[in-house]
């Protein structure tokens, strides 16, 4: 892997004069390093996450696959919400399982690791 003043080369250079293992290298550093680090060690791990999703749902999961836009693709889900009556009160909260699923990362607003 390179060092850090390599990193800090190709940081300063625009990303269209860079070549594709210089791309290559530059990315793989983001992501051991960035806000994806956490996606990639729950990948690697096989570790749960919890997902704060923008429909008010959490989604508690095992990663097995990511992109940069984080989209997801999830096993052994456990989707999470309150639901709240009509004519107001307590909410209620329900759950509900699902096997495997792909979610879409706009709809994504936090991931913290289990």
């Amino acid at each position: 892997m390179a060092d850090a003043s390599k990193i800090q080369e190709l940081l300063s250079k625009p990303r269209n004069e860079l070549t594709e293992y210089e791309v290559s290298l530059l990315e793989a550093h983001e992501l051991s390093t960035g806000p994806l680090s956490i996606l990639m060690t729950a990948t690697r791990t096989h570790t749960q996450v919890l997902i704060s999703c923008r429909n008010n749902r959490k989604l508690l999961a095992r990663v097995k696959a990511f992109d940069r836009h984080c989209n997801m693709v999830l096993e052994n889900v456990k989707e999470m919400w309150t639901e709240k009556p009509k004519g107001g009160g307590k909410g209620v909260n329900k759950d509900r399982f699902i096997s495997k699923m792909f979610l879409r990362g706009d709809s994504v607003i936090l991931v913290l690791l289990s």
